[in-house]
Order: C-alpha cells, then sequence, then structure tokens
C-alpha cells in the first residue's frame, strides 16, 4: 500500500492538472483524496473535509451513495455501454423521458454528450444549423453576456467572457456580441439599473444586426465562474422576451444551475421561462459519472427532418453518447430527489447559508456576498470602501481555502472569490459545520493572511 508521499510524488511524476498553475502544485505538498463518505472527502492520511464545493459543483446526494452504488452495479450485470449511433439504448430512453417530464414545458427533445462543454457546443451548433436549414444562411452570430463562462470547447470559449480564461485563444474564436453583465457590483447603479443597462445594449445588438443574430446564451440567474454574480429578478423573463420579439433562440446553460442548485430542478423556473435550447451536465448523474444533455423543442427538432439528400442531418455524436452507466446514475438520482424531498427540504438550508453571510458580509475585506439559493460567493477585497480587488498574484482566496482544510473543510475559490456550493441534499447540521468553518476562517484568518501579503 502506497504512502500519501508517494502518491504525491506519483501525482508530481504524470499528472497536469486543470485550472491549476502546475509550478506552484509542484511545489505544494496537495491533499490526496482517497475515498468518500457522505458529504465528506477522506485523504490518504484519514482526515476528513466537509465537501463545500460538491466536488466541483456535481455532487448532489453525496459520495457512496447505496441506490446510485446499486443502479451502477445492476447495469453492469447488463452492459456498460452501446452506441446511440443507429442503435436505441433503453436507458438513455428512459432518462430522456424522465428529463423531458421535468424540463419547463415546451422542452421535448434530448441530444446526449459527456460533459457541459459538449453541452453548450452542441446547443450552439443545434441552432447555427436550424436556421441554416431553414435557409437563413445569414444567421451565423451569437450573443452572450461579458463574464460568461460556458465551458472549454472552441465553440463554449467564443461565447465566453471572461478574459483570464479566454484571452490567450482569441485567434481561434468565432466572433461573439457581448452584452454587460446584469449584476450591480460590476457597475454603479440599482440592481434594476444594471439589468435595464443590459437589456438596452442586448435590444441595440438585435436592432443593429437584424437577420444575422442565431441565439442569446447566458447562465440563467446566476454567472457561475465569474463569481457567482446573481442576476436581479425579472432579467431572464426580460431577456425571453426580447429573443422573441426579435425572433432569435434562446440557449440557457444551467449546467452549473440545474439539479436544485437554486432551490428550484431548474433556475429558469424561478420565472417560468422555457428557453429553445437547454444545456445540462454536472449533477445529472448526482455527481457519479460523466453525462450530459441539451434539450430543445420540437420546432427546432422539425428543421433537421428532411430526404438525406437534403443534408438537414445533424452531423455531431459522441463516442459515449447516452452512456448506459451514466443513464442509471442519472436515473437513481431523479429517483431520490423524490425519495428524500431533496427540493422541499432546500428552504431551512438556503436561509442558514444567507444568514451566514448576513453575519460575513460586514467583515474586513468583504466586497461582496452573493447567494442563490445554494450557490453563494465571498468576494474579498482590499479596500472594503472602495471594493478595489486584490492583484491576482496574490491568490489570497487559495489561501483562504487553504486554511480551512485543517478545520475539516475543502473549499476551492474563484481567483478572491470564496465559493460555497454544497450538495442539495447536504444534511442542515454539516451544512452548518461548514459555514462555520467558512465564517470563522474569514473572520480571523483573512487578516493575518492580508497582512502576509504586504511587502
Amino acid at each position: 500500500m502506497k504512502t500519501t508521499k508517494e502518491w504525491i510524488e506519483l501525482d508530481k511524476q504524470y499528472l497536469w492538472h486543470p485550472f491549476t498553475p502546475m509550478s506552484s502544485w509542484l511545489a505544494g505538498e496537495p491533499v490526496i483524496i482517497e475515498r468518500g463518505e457522505g458529504f465528506y472527502l477522506i485523504d490518504t492520511e484519514g482526515r476528513r473535509y466537509i465537501d463545500g464545493i460538491s466536488s466541483l459543483w456535481c455532487n448532489v446526494h453525496g459520495h457512496r451513495v447505496p441506490e446510485i452504488d446499486q443502479a451502477i452495479r445492476e447495469q453492469l450485470e447488463q452492459i456498460a455501454h452501446s452506441t446511440l449511433l443507429g442503435l436505441g439504448q433503453t436507458r438513455s430512453i428512459e432518462l430522456a423521458e424522465k428529463l423531458v417530464q421535468i424540463a419547463p414545458k415546451g422542452l421535448c427533445k434530448v441530444f446526449y454528450s459527456d460533459s457541459g462543454a459538449t453541452a453548450v457546443e452542441i446547443a450552439l451548433k443545434m441552432a447555427y444549423q436550424y436556421w441554416q436549414n431553414l435557409g437563413c444562411k445569414e444567421r451565423t452570430r451569437f450573443i452572450a453576456v461579458q463574464e460568461a463562462y460556458h465551458g472549454d470547447t472552441i465553440g463554449s470559449v467564443s461565447v465566453g467572457g471572461m478574459e483570464l480564461f479566454h484571452g490567450i485563444f482569441k485567434s481561434l474564436l468565432f466572433e461573439t456580441y457581448f452584452v454587460p453583465s446584469p449584476h450591480p457590483y460590476r457597475f454603479e447603479g440599482t440592481p434594476q439599473q444594471c439589468a435595464e443597462f443590459s437589456l438596452e445594449n442586448l435590444e441595440f445588438l438585435l436592432r443593429r444586426h437584424p437577420g444575422r443574430i442565431a441565439g442569446i446564451i447566458l447562465e440563467p440567474l446566476v454567472q457561475g465562474a465569474a463569481g457567482m454574480l446573481v442576476h436581479p429578478a425579472g432579467f431572464l423573463t426580460e431577456v425571453r422576451r426580447l429573443a422573441d420579439r426579435y425572433d432569435v433562440l434562446l440557449i440557457a446553460d444551467e449546467v452549473a444551475s440545474g439539479f436544485g442548485r437554486t432551490g428550484r430542478m431548474f433556475a429558469c423556473e424561478h420565472e417560468q421561462v422555457c428557453p429553445d435550447l437547454m444545456c445540462l451536465a454536472k449533477g445529472i448523474t448526482g455527481g457519479y459519472l460523466p453525462l450530459a444533455a441539451t434539450l430543445t423543442t420540437q420546432k427546432i427538432f422539425d428543421a433537421f427532418l428532411g430526404r438525406p439528400e437534403e443534408f438537414k442531418t445533424f452531423f455531431h455524436g459522441h463516442t459515449y453518447t447516452g452512456n448506459a452507466l451514466g443513464c442509471a446514475a442519472a436515473l437513481a438520482s431523479l429517483q431520490l430527489f423524490k425519495k428524500h424531498q431533496v427540493l422541499e427540504r432546500m428552504p431551512p438550508k438556503i436561509d442558514a447559508v444567507r444568514a451566514a453571510l448576513r453575519r460575513i458580509q460586514d467583515l474586513p475585506y468583504v466586497g461582496d456576498v452573493r447567494q442563490c439559493g445554494l450557490m453563494a460567493g465571498i468576494e474579498l477585497v482590499c479596500d472594503k470602501k472602495t471594493k478595489e480587488p486584490f492583484a491576482y498574484k496574490h491568490t489570497l482566496g487559495a489561501k483562504v481555502c487553504a486554511a480551512m482544510r485543517p478545520k475539516g473543510a475543502m473549499m476551492r475559490p474563484l481567483g478572491n472569490v470564496i465559493v460555497l456550493m454544497p450538495a442539495p441534499a447536504m444534511d442542515l447540521p454539516t451544512l452548518q459545520r461548514l459555514l462555520d468553518i467558512v465564517e470563522e476562517t474569514i473572520r480571523n484568518d483573512v487578516p493575518k493572511l492580508v497582512r502576509g501579503l504586504e511587502p
């Protein structure tokens, strides 16, 4: 049996980690996770950590959930995978039916893939080809939101608005028009004024480019990777109205916000909005296996029907599309939503997060707190009055999260935003313990860490 030191040495020798400055990683002593139990991660030393970001926003019911484990075992006894190219598969059919039943009314077709980025890539290509199939050859552009994040494939990066992540790839990308984020922390003014400013920019682009816009893409209610930027109420409704008025498609990226994160199954439900395409991933399998889905309407589906020689077919697919194991896990996860009344039991947890944020918001170096359901962010700034951010090189957020580990919480920041993303099914006592660790660390450790950044 390998020691922790041996695991670390092997990791440093062979692995390249995502979104990780590898020079810092190679110089450090990383935590190596060996197993999970409930809402805890357990490392190779046997130390336990509350999974405060639900394993990068995908875990829903915890780790080693008996019902999901059993569903995967039972599926293994039948088949692990078969292609959906020219064949059907029972589990993928069952899951497609369930997804349509719980999705916003009007979404009735399911196209599978294996990650959030591919779900978005598919939505973009579907929207593009939809107009091509209808003969509207000029509709080739998309409108997105500044500081948006939709994944890391070339198409999803093209509609991403985060310079830090996407700037280096500009020469590879297709042109996208961007409107300002409606979050008021980024602009002076009330939430309503900021939303109106963003909507005015959106309508300006729609008017300026008539017949050229294929679709609008956004993360409904909250921009996750941008630092949990929560949109003002009614913004999504107005975007839907403008999409209808100017006859463009609306793509909702629910990869992060779907499956209970906002207090509803999908964020679009809060404003009774049905997008033309909806992208799902992360929590779809309860955080067990890679699976994604792009849902769309009958109207869009019908535009791809025709004789083979018309070439209206959607020529896109992935080897593991509709993987049987992933679909079995997803079906078990959806059953657990009902069995344990996950959504119905979320209000007290959302209230607990809100109460903790209220206690935190007045602390030194806390510039803003933001929340949408169980999605929350605490932004650390060097000047509370002016909201001046810390320089990126200071990586205060990473140091704060590291300070939480000895206390029993595993967190990952977004720059200097401390992200809270507990699993929707996390029990209230465990959640409260996580919130206590976060509050205590920001109250007591942040001032010390800031002093350590001073020259």
